[in-house]
């Protein structure tokens, strides 16, 4: 894989999953207790042996670039040509923001041709799932593709979400559309179609033609799959890859979690017994930045607390939960829940059904429910929060459609629990 580069497209906004994006880019959005969303796609890079990647940022990347400083860049040895370079927008051909998926590369095509790739692999880093790009470009290889787009097979009734290939008996694509209404399935079978996953392989100097021509189309809206692949199909290889899970599941796992709903399930999936995402697997580990943080601690327990105040049991614990470095649990309850490192969790309170990012502290008797708490927000005393749907979006929190409360790291949300308590 010495011949191939990987640019990693990092600069969505992710505005569904505001105000978790009112800080941070959507890649550098925390899932799982330790890790960021962008850790899958570039764990899949070092994984499949590609050593060389440009991480392309764009909104509110300060997020993102500090964590793939302190937790990326030891993996990489310059001096062997290793890298991973994070690329802010450098306005060096156009004095504009990048207004689309390939107007972003051909802003940088300096940089990539710079390396000299013999193959480029273009990903978003921001889905969550595992795979192997070395088959990929194996493939690529093997039918002398031009480009190769990695197919994920998805039911009919959801192929409207995506951009659809139609191929042929080999595999190569014949046609293609964005979100159609009345997407074309695969050969063979009825029911499912070829889903377009926005990973692509192509030949470094096929593309780099191809980004050149399609920057002086002034009716092209600069993007791979509204413009470059329907404008290729018929006049140069493009093949399907089937995607191949490296999650050792037996149905394939991706998720595009784009909306605070698929966010929400995507984590409380983690804390099954045995959930469709496996972070446990030493074969394919997903890896990431860990503070020096000491180990979760849980107290209050050992002995009965006679007549503790206001009643309720005082016995640090958490249950069906994921619970980080750095934590501690000060005899409350935990239930169903995610702890992001150094979380803390005071007497007799109880949070369930919920994430907790970094440093949250909830303050004694306080209750969480099914809800979203973004870093360093303080829950005083005595708060309850999604309990009265109606009180929490007056007090100015989100909701998701179905109901998840989502608490920004804003000032005033203390201040603001405590008021309602008083009252």
């Amino acid at each position: 894989m010495n011949d191939t580069l990987a640019v990693v497209l990092a600069g969505g906004k992710g505005s569904r999953l505001d105000p978790m994006t009112r800080d941070r880019a959507k890649p550098a959005v925390p899932f799982g207790g330790i890790y960021r969303i962008v850790d899958f796609s570039l764990s899949n890079c070092l994984n499949s042996g590609i050593r060389k990647m440009l991480v392309l940022t764009q909104y509110k990347a300060m997020s993102l670039d500090r964590h793939i400083n302190l937790g990326w860049r030891h993996f990489f040895c310059r001096e062997l040509g290793e890298f991973i370079d994070v690329v802010p927008p450098q306005q060096r051909i156009d004095e504009h923001w990048y207004q689309g998926t390939a107007d972003a590369v051909y802003q940088n095509i300096y940089t990539l041709e710079k390396e000299r790739p013999t193959y480029v692999v273009v990903l978003a880093g921001d889905h969550i799932y595992k795979m192997n790009y070395r088959a990929m470009v194996e493939f690529h290889k093997a039918t002398r593709a031009d480009l190769t787009i990695s197919a994920l097979r998805v039911p009919k009734a959801d192929a409207t979400r995506f951009g659809v290939m139609e191929v042929d008996s080999n595999d190569r694509v014949v046609g293609f559309e964005e979100k159609p209404a009345h997407p074309r399935t695969m050969p063979g079978d009825s029911e499912h179609c070829y889903a377009s996953m926005g990973i692509y392989v192509f030949t470094a100097r096929f593309l780099f033609e191809q980004l050149c021509r399609d920057a002086t189309d002034p009716h092209s809206m600069h993007d791979f799959g509204r413009d470059i692949i329907p404008s290729i199909i018929d006049t140069h290889r493009v093949y399907a890859f089937p995607f191949h899970d490296e999650n050792r599941k037996s149905n394939a796992y991706w998720r595009d979690v784009g909306t605070l709903d698929a966010y929400f399930e995507a984590n409380m999936d983690l804390i099954g017994i045995d959930p469709l995402l496996n972070l446990y697997d030493e074969d394919w580990p997903i890896r990431t930045y860990q503070a020096n943080l000491p180990p979760p601690k849980f107290v209050f327990g050992s002995r009965p607390i006679p007549d503790p105040p206001l009643g309720g049991d005082r016995r640090g614990h958490a249950l069906d939960s994921i619970v980080c470095h750095g934590c501690i649990v000060s005899g409350g309850e935990v239930i169903r829940s995610i702890l992001s490192p150094r979380v803390r969790v005071n007497s007799y309170s109880r949070v369930e059904d919920s994430i907790l990012f970094e440093g949250v502290d909830v303050g004694r008797y306080a209750m969480v429910r099914r809800s979203i708490i973004d870093k360093g927000v303080r829950i005083p005393p005595h708060a309850r929060i999604g309990f009265d749907l109606d009180l929490d979006r007056r007090r100015g929190f989100v909701l998701s459609d179905s109901g998840v409360v989502v608490i920004a790291k804003t000032d005033g949300v203390e201040q603001m629990l405590e008021s309602d308590h008083a009252a």
